[in-house]
């Protein structure tokens, strides 16, 4: 019987060490925090978005994002929800495919997950902290920082990226593939709040809008996507920001110039929008220009939209703004301009992008070229995907493969 070792007690490493177990390894998992899978909980805001509908390779990102392709074959969407099912987990969808457990408790799958360790025997070892892996007269050894050594057949690294590191991921798993040669795509923070230059921002902080948010990069569109807009003291947040948020952050990562250009009215045409303030003007002349925008535009972001757009005077009749000055409003409402200057923290990003370098790693079975019986699953590898549920599924398929060629 092999014994594999699991390093990491994460999303990934639970399946790989259930995957391992159902074919005949016996299996350890060694996990840093005091139990696993805690990460887990905070998904999904507590709801743990396991998966989604509409999952595809062009919802991944890193060097060689097809790389997926080939894990997905193996161990797909409708694997995963075979195996959550026969686990007791009821599926609901909500909007854009997003895959939801009915009981809607992160919690209530981290249960399931650890009553399946448990009833095939599974070992957990926590609060343990495995520094490198050697091999060793046919066998491999994970060397622990408190020098207790663990020996087994096959090593399974699941040790996350570096995101959340209050949660258990810390970068460890990264200088454990170094040690043993791999190459590491330099990690940065993704889904994950941007810092913005712009002087209003205390105004406005706590605003939450719908709308549109465009990545602009060396004065080219890069990306574009809709939902809410969180304005905050230092920047933006809210979901349409964080799924912006890793093409802002990789051009700064290589010293590019990047902006946030917010789309307040996405549903409007430039000139739908100006015609629309032009009627508007209009219908009510006397009105002082700021008031005449309450009922169109949240209040506190009026007077940072008209200042943004060159009107100093707010006071004066609204029938008295020229036509240049109705289509600058209109076009800031469309492309509110913000240049980026960072991310938030690792503490407050979601998924870390970078990782170990695909290309060094087996993409049917996850082992390593480099180290015959070492194996990567999760977040550790150079693959990181959009809001969504994308990274869940990433965690669930890459551990289920690497845990079943481990076994075998």
């Amino acid at each position: 019987m092999k014994h594999v070792i699991i390093v990491g007690g994460g999303a990934a490493g639970m399946t790989a060490a259930i995957m391992a177990a159902r074919h005949g390894a016996r299996v350890t998992v060694i996990e840093r925090m005091q139990r696993v899978g805690k990460k887990l909980l905070a998904t999904g805001n507590g709801r743990c978005n396991l998966s989604n509908r509409r999952l595809d390779a062009s919802r991944y990102h890193g060097r060689r994002p097809g790389f997926v392709a080939g894990v997905f074959a193996r161990f797909g969407l409708e694997d995963t929800l075979d195996f959550f099912g026969a686990l007791g987990v009821e599926f609901m969808e909500e909007n854009e495919g997003r895959l939801f457990p009915v009981s809607q408790q992160a919690s209530s799958v981290l249960d399931v997950l650890r009553y399946e360790m448990t009833r095939l025997g599974v070992a957990e070892v926590c609060d343990t902290i495995v520094q490198t892996v050697t091999s060793k007269h046919g066998k491999l050894r994970c060397v622990c920082g408190n020098e207790q050594t663990f020996e087994g057949d096959r090593v399974i690294v699941c040790a996350g990226g570096k995101s959340s590191p209050n949660l258990g991921s810390n970068g460890g798993g990264y200088k454990i593939a170094q040690a043993l040669g791999h190459a590491i795509v330099e990690p940065f923070p993704a889904l994950v709040q941007l810092k913005l230059d712009a002087p209003w921002l205390k105004r406005i902080a706590g605003i939450s809008v719908p709308g549109s948010a465009h990545a602009w990069i060396d004065d080219n569109l890069r990306r574009t996507e809709t939902g809410e807009i969180l304005f905050t003291e230092y920047g933006v947040s809210g979901t349409a920001i964080l799924s912006l948020s890793r093409t802002i952050s990789e051009s700064m990562l290589q010293g590019r110039s990047a902006q946030v250009r917010i789309d307040l009215f996405p549903a409007l045409t430039p000139g739908e929008l100006t015609a629309l303030l032009q009627r508007r003007c209009a219908h009510a002349p006397f009105k002082p220009i700021d008031f005449s925008f309450v009922g169109l535009l949240h209040k506190r972001l009026i007077q940072a939209a008209l200042q943004s757009a060159g009107i100093q005077d707010v006071q004066r009749p609204c029938g008295e703004l020229s036509s240049d000055e109705i289509a600058r409003i209109a076009a800031t409402l469309k492309a509110w301009t913000f240049p980026a200057t960072g991310t938030q923290s690792w503490m407050f990003s979601q998924v870390t992008a970078g990782g170990v370098d695909v290309d060094e790693l087996d993409p049917a079975t996850l082992q390593s070229r480099l180290a015959p019986g070492v194996y990567f699953a999760g977040e550790v590898i150079d693959i990181d995907g959009d809001s969504g549920g994308y990274n869940l599924q990433w965690a669930w398929s890459s551990g289920a493969v690497a845990g079943i060629c481990a076994a075998s």
